[in-house]
């Protein structure tokens, strides 16, 4: 048995690196060779002078690292496994290559640089329509605990089994709650296990399907999985501020025009201070362009999508987040990051941390200016949608990255142009 489980096992590993290897061939035939051919000649072509070498040798290592990050935005995260994050994905990655070799003032073929970008576009474009677009797992679920949960999800086929016996059904994987098996169960599973049959908890697919952790389903254990790393926040908030810094000669003079319209339009100051709760549940000053009438004294509300007292201008900030602008200075000041939960106002904190589990626990990391509950979920008003807030929230403090913070910002920019969640 065991050698079975062994060439099993070997063969889908070789399986898989066959398929990464005939699509990288397959990609860098049709995006750099045959472009080259057809304009060069193969004469040329077979021995290319340094320019044509150099976008030759620029846009494999495009194509190869556009081939390794739209793998993983597939395979990794909720809604990666869309065009819409693919395209922007692939441009991302070709602009960075050709930038190194130009501000290195080493010569290279723009004419392979940029037909071979499009070229991919439309070879990703088609390996998605033939692989990704209609796949869903097929996986065979054993009805007890967490696992349930995981019936009628839109993104997966799940089969509940109505016995530990897969009835030599073909399945992508098996998934189970390990808290809640009997002896009968944990046997079948190790059976399948052992036949290379992929075995998951069904805490972690629930995860990597909706994006979200379950309040409701957890212990005090868990919150240990979902502490962020030290390193990597130290390295996001140097980050964050060489960004900002790069682009202050841009966003200076649009507060600036944008506060001058915000005073034209109506009384009161353009720019107003408001107390939110951050890091370690502290409270402190968050900045914001004015988007609503002035009105000294209110008390704190929730702003609704259609909210009548949101200005003209303020309708127009508020949907391409030129509002949030200010809060800059509050990651210059430490307080705050580019990407994380939203901070909340005291109140609010108050009223949720009786009615939500764990709710605090959000605020183990700094607040965003834009974060995954924004870019996945939108508007959120009520206890219910807060609670769903909240799990996504984090979903993001367990899996916080570099390519979770890269794939947010392209999910934020397509927020900006389409307004979804905009408030």
């Amino acid at each position: 048995m065991r050698s079975i489980s062994n060439r099993r096992y070997t063969k889908v590993h070789e399986q898989v690196l066959l398929s990464h290897t005939f699509s990288l061939l397959m990609g860098w035939l049709l995006t750099v060779a045959l472009p080259s051919l057809a304009y060069w000649g193969l004469d040329d072509f077979a021995k290319p002078d340094q320019g044509r070498f150099w976008g030759m040798v620029t846009s494999s290592v495009a194509l190869a690292l556009a081939h390794f990050t739209v793998h993983r935005l597939m395979s990794s995260y909720p809604g990666g496994r869309s065009i819409g994050m693919v395209i922007p994905n692939v441009v991302i990655i070709y602009l960075l290559s050709a930038i190194v070799p130009l501000s290195l003032h080493i010569g290279v073929s723009r004419y392979i640089l940029v037909i071979s970008g499009l070229a991919a576009l439309l070879w990703f474009q088609l390996q998605y329509m033939v692989t990704e677009r209609f796949r869903r797992p097929k996986l065979a679920i054993v009805p007890s605990g967490q696992a349930l949960d995981l019936l009628g999800l839109p993104d997966i086929d799940g089969r509940e089994l109505e016995a530990p016996d897969l009835k030599d059904k073909r399945y992508d994987g098996v998934v189970a709650d390990f808290e809640s098996l009997s002896q009968e169960w944990e046997r079948f599973l190790a059976r399948c296990a052992l036949d290379c049959i992929p075995v998951y908890n069904a805490r972690t697919v629930y995860e990597s399907v909706t994006g979200r952790v379950r309040i409701n389903r957890m212990s005090e254990n868990d919150l240990g999985s979902l502490l962020p790393s030290p390193v990597y926040s130290r390295f996001k908030a140097l980050l964050d501020s060489v960004l900002i810094l790069l682009t202050a000669p841009i966003s200076l003079p649009l507060v600036l025009f944008t506060a001058l319209c915000i005073k034209l339009e109506s009384p009161g100051p353009a720019l107003y201070v408001q107390e939110r709760m951050g890091l370690g549940n502290k409270p402190f000053k968050m900045y914001k362009l004015r988007s609503m009438r002035h009105e000294p004294g209110s008390c704190a509300l929730f702003a609704s999508e259609d909210d009548d007292r949101v200005t003209r201008v303020g309708r127009i900030i508020r949907k391409y987040r030129i509002d949030e602008l200010p809060q800059f200075l509050n990651i210059l000041k430490g307080e705050m990051s580019l990407i994380g939960p939203r901070p909340e106002q005291p109140d609010f904190v108050e009223d949720f941390d009786r009615s939500l589990p764990f709710y605090i626990y959000r605020h183990v990391v700094k607040p965003g200016i834009t974060g995954w509950a924004q870019v996945r979920q939108g508007y959120a008003a009520d206890v219910d949608s807060t609670r769903e807030k909240i799990e996504h929230d984090f979903y993001y403090i367990k899996h916080c990255s570099l390519f979770l913070d890269g794939f947010i910002m392209l999910l934020t920019v397509k927020t900006m142009f389409t307004g979804f969640g905009a408030r």
